[in-house]
């Protein structure tokens, strides 16, 4: 008669995942930890503190690629002088002349010497726009408003580009100390909603990122408008803030499926409470997108439909589990 290996195995194998410890133990154990969090954070501050050139380049482009400044760029003229881009500007009608510009983006003419007679004067051209890779001026300039506000937001880029950079090492050493104190199948667990996780944090951040942030940096602008505020100067600080704050709270956010599965693998929510709580997770929904996003519709909307969608495919996952265990009641009854 064959045996099943699950009955075989050892009952304090399934009951405990390494060997018991000490209470000092353990505290030597937990204090490793943070020290080993602590430098791997630390590690990741200074090798964002030295590429913070570079994160502001990846902070700034939803901004660039917002309606705002895509509108500009095609309004917008740049001027050479010889191998230098002196600036860009805004044309009214007619102050260029006959000089025939596109109007499918950005523009550039180049000033350029000519001698008539014994006279120099300087003439305008129009450079190809496949010829060269056009500079153009934002329409919202993101400024320092003091010496030190610099430092501040280098400081700011270093500590949520540390942790990000260090997150696969926090979780490593977290799990080195966790991880031992669980039965294995609560391993097995574990390591499914560390992958589930995973996934969907990079998937809130990257719909934030690429859908998400430039849709609500315009509207903040045409906002400011609409109240008759000028909006084309933010303080840096203020900016990389918001951009962090946006992204990690839209990650976050994209978590809620994996929680609420958790919550009804454990047996604290059910099918059928979470079927009744539809409305209020869209007014919830509606209310997270108010906190986290620019203060209107748009992108309140944008951010709460994927959240709710989030949320109906947390309610059939766990029909769907109640489903196969009453099956397997049934089966085990007959």
């Amino acid at each position: 008669m064959a045996t099943d290996p699950e009955e075989d195995r050892p009952y304090f194998e399934d009951e405990e995942g390494g060997p018991v410890k000490s209470f000092l133990e353990h505290l030597e154990d937990l204090r490793w930890t943070l020290m080993k969090c602590v430098s791997a954070v630390g590690i990741g501050c200074v090798i964002c503190l030295l590429g913070s050139p570079y994160l502001v380049k990846i902070l700034k482009w939803p901004l660039e690629r917002s309606e705002v400044n895509l509108t500009a760029r095609q309004a917008s003229v740049a001027v050479r002088f010889g191998t230098n881009w002196i600036g860009n500007f805004h044309p009214g009608p007619g102050q260029l002349g006959s000089l025939p510009f596109s109007t499918n983006g950005a523009s550039a003419i180049e000033i350029v010497p000519i001698l008539v007679g014994t006279n120099h004067f300087l003439s305008a051209r129009i450079i190809p726009s496949d010829s060269v890779e056009i500079p153009f001026s934002s329409a919202v300039k993101i400024l320092n408003m003091g010496p030190a506000s610099s430092f501040y937001v280098a400081f700011q880029l270093a500590i949520y580009g540390g942790i990000v950079l260090a997150s696969p090492f926090l979780i490593y050493f977290i799990a080195q100390f966790v991880l031992p104190a669980l039965r294995l199948h609560e391993k097995k667990y574990l390591r499914q909603g560390f992958g589930i996780g995973t996934v969907l944090f990079l998937a809130g951040v990257s719909f934030c990122y690429f859908a998400l942030m430039p849709v609500a940096l315009a509207a903040a602008v045409r906002y400011s408008e609409w109240m008759g505020f000028e909006s084309f100067q933010w303080t840096a600080e203020l900016y990389t803030g918001f951009i962090g704050k946006f992204m990690l709270g839209m990650g976050l956010g994209f978590e809620m499926p994996l929680v609420i599965l958790m919550l009804v693998r454990i047996g604290i929510l059910t099918y059928a409470q979470l079927a009744s709580f539809r409305r209020y997770m869209i007014v919830l929904n509606l209310v997270l997108g108010a906190v986290l996003t620019t203060p209107e519709v748009l992108t309140q909307v944008m951010m709460a439909i994927p959240l709710q969608f989030l949320y109906e495919v947390s309610v059939w996952v766990a029909w769907y589990w109640e489903r196969q265990d009453k099956k397997r009641q049934a089966a085990t009854e007959v």
